[in-house]
Parts: structure tokens; C-alpha cells; sequence
């Protein structure tokens, strides 16, 4: 019966008109949005009505929640669920947002954090039933869609890793029967396992890469690194990383080397 009422009411928000003023925030401080079909604008716009009405948001070290900051972070995290059926992050409640990084005490290793590197003040963190955020990397990371770097995309990637209870750099594969998805686990452990050892000899060797050489850190890592790249610089890792990027378009059953280009023929993505 609950489950029943969830899906009416998530049916409900989705199908209610997306705000003229969100859509326009979107338009003017996420330009991915626009280089989405319109089909798929609908669609993200139907997922960040759902994950604002069930998801908490609340501003630290003095910061303040604002529609624009709610709508912005919606809407990266919602990406990643286009396509596929979704719980909408079951395991998150909270979304906390500092103005800048800060320091967050926590249990967990510091190989498993994303963090800035010079102060080792933490950026952003994914755990426990919150995720917490860096205003100004997340409104950076909106912005600039060709660098490879994104903090949303990167927090909830390791969201969608934690959905089995296990944060280890292999999230819920999905298939019609046990053995298909027994093949889908081993050619993601193939793949995946193959590429991160690829990308620490050569963080190792002092080579530059297509992808962030954080993801060296650990496979958890990895694979929330593979999800910022894989959006912000398809046609890169397509080229240089082409398995990789077949398991990663399977997953999010997305392509974004379709995506429509932008107008500049100078701006590689």
C-alpha cells in the first residue's frame, strides 16, 4: 500500500508544470540542461520536482538555502537518473551546503573523500544518509560543463554506489534474469577493474589523463570520477576509454556524445 501512494505521488509531482523561474535558473546557470532533447528536459524537469519535495536541504557555516541553490543541485543530481527506473536515492535525506570547503569530521578514511588538496579541507562528502556539498564548487561545476569536474555528479554517483549497502565502485546492475546479470557484474568488474589500474600507473608514471587521476584513489573513487567525465567529456573518454564508456552509457542508458553541441566549434567536450 505505501508503495502504491509513493508512486501516485511521485506520478503526481511529475506531471505538475515545472515553474517558468526554475526553468529559467536552469537555462542560465546549468547550460547542460539545454543541450538535452526536450524530451529529456521534461523528463529531468519531472525528477527534480520529485527529489525537491522528498529531500532536505539545509545551509551550514552561515550559508543560505535559496530556490536557485535547491534547483541547481536537483538538477545535476537528477541527471544521472535519466532513464532509468529509480528510487530516487533511497538512502539520502539530507543535502547539507557549505559557502566554500570546510572541514568535516568523519570516521571514514580520507582516501574516501573528495578534498581539496592544498588545504585538505573537504569539498564534498556522500554518506550516512546525507550528502554534503561546497557551494562554490557546485555552482563552478553547474557552469563549466567541458572540464571533467563536477562535485554533484560526483557525490551522487557514490549515492547510486552506496544503493546495495556497499560503497566499492560497483553500483546495482540491472537485468531480465540472474545470469544476464551475472554477465553485466563480470564485464563491469572487467572493465572497470582494468581501467583504474590503468589510471594509477599512469598517475604513477606522471601522465596526463582524460580522466581526473583522483579516481586513482580507490575504485569507489574511480567510478564517481568515470561519472564526471563521462558527461562533461564524452567524446574524450569515447575515444580514449571507449569500454569504459559503453559500460557507463549502459548504465545511465544515456549517450551524451548526442548531446546537441554547443555554439562554439572551439569548445571540445
Amino acid at each position: 500500500m505505501f508503495g502504491f501512494l509513493k508512486r501516485r505521488r511521485r506520478e503526481q509531482l511529475r506531471s505538475t508544470p515545472f515553474p517558468v523561474a526554475w526553468r529559467k535558473l536552469l537555462e542560465e546557470k546549468f547550460p547542460l540542461f539545454m543541450r538535452l532533447s526536450e524530451r529529456d528536459q521534461r523528463e529531468l524537469e519531472g525528477h527534480i520536482q520529485v527529489f525537491l519535495a522528498e529531500k532536505r536541504f539545509e545551509g551550514c557555516g552561515g550559508f543560505e538555502i535559496t530556490e536557485g541553490v535547491r534547483v541547481t543541485i536537483a538538477a545535476q543530481a537528477c541527471l544521472l537518473l535519466l532513464h532509468r527506473q529509480t528510487d530516487y536515492y533511497p538512502h539520502l535525506r539530507s543535502i547539507l551546503v557549505y559557502p566554500d570547503t570546510f572541514v568535516f569530521r568523519s570516521s571514514r578514511r580520507e582516501e574516501d573523500e573528495l578534498t581539496d588538496k592544498r588545504s585538505r579541507s573537504r569539498l564534498g562528502q556522500s554518506g550516512g544518509g546525507a550528502v554534503v556539498l561546497s557551494w562554490s564548487q557546485t555552482a563552478a561545476g553547474a557552469a563549466e560543463i567541458t572540464d571533467g569536474e563536477n562535485l554533484v555528479f560526483h557525490e551522487f554517483a557514490h549515492q547510486l554506489d552506496e544503493e546495495d549497502g556497499v560503497v566499492n565502485g560497483a553500483p546495482v546492475l540491472t537485468a531480465d534474469d540472474t545470469r544476464e546479470r551475472h554477465c553485466r557484474y563480470l564485464a563491469w568488474a572487467r572493465v572497470l577493474g582494468a581501467e583504474y589500474r590503468r589510471l594509477r600507473q599512469e598517475s604513477e608514471a606522471g601522465r596526463e589523463t582524460v580522466l581526473d587521476q583522483y579516481g586513482a584513489a580507490n575504485p569507489a573513487e574511480f567510478f564517481a570520477v568515470a561519472t564526471e567525465c563521462f558527461f562533461e567529456k564524452p567524446r574524450q573518454m569515447k575515444k580514449k576509454h571507449p569500454e569504459l564508456y559503453d559500460e557507463l552509457k549502459d548504465f545511465y542508458q544515456q549517450d551524451p556524445v548526442t548531446f546537441a553541441l554547443p555554439p562554439s566549434p572551439n569548445r571540445q567536450n
